[in-house]
């Protein structure tokens, strides 16, 4: 099975991070080889209940079969669900996309271990 992470993304090209997992407007999916380069990606819109759709993002995504989702922050539910499902939740260290895929095939990323304390429904 190839290797994916899912970031979420500020544009539809998939080149810049958004600074809140739930409330980006589209996510990217990248299947990786097994050097860690980037062999294809899919970008998506954001289907949870903060961008009009239904659900929690972190839900929605988990169909994708991401190994890792990067974030710049996301709520502690979100972390909680993804760890229930063994998926690794790290830290952005850039805003660009790609600096982010060479990080992270650099294992040059730290584990987001604690949510927002901003993180709560409006």
């Amino acid at each position: 099975m190839t290797p994916r992470i899912l970031i979420p993304t500020q544009d539809m090209n998939g080149t810049e991070v958004a600074d809140h997992f739930g409330r980006a407007p589209y996510f990217a999916v990248i299947d990786l080889d097994d050097n860690g380069t980037a062999i294809m990606m899919n970008v998506h819109p954001n289907t949870g209940e903060h961008s009009g759709g239904r659900g929690h993002a972190h839900d929605n995504v988990l169909q994708h079969n991401p190994i890792a989702v990067i974030v710049q922050g996301m709520g502690p539910r979100g972390i909680m669900n993804f760890q229930s499902h063994n998926v690794a939740v790290l830290r952005a260290n850039s805003k660009s996309v790609q600096e982010i895929i060479h990080a992270y095939s650099q294992n040059e990323l730290e584990e987001l271990t604690e949510g927002c304390i901003d993180a709560h429904h409006k």
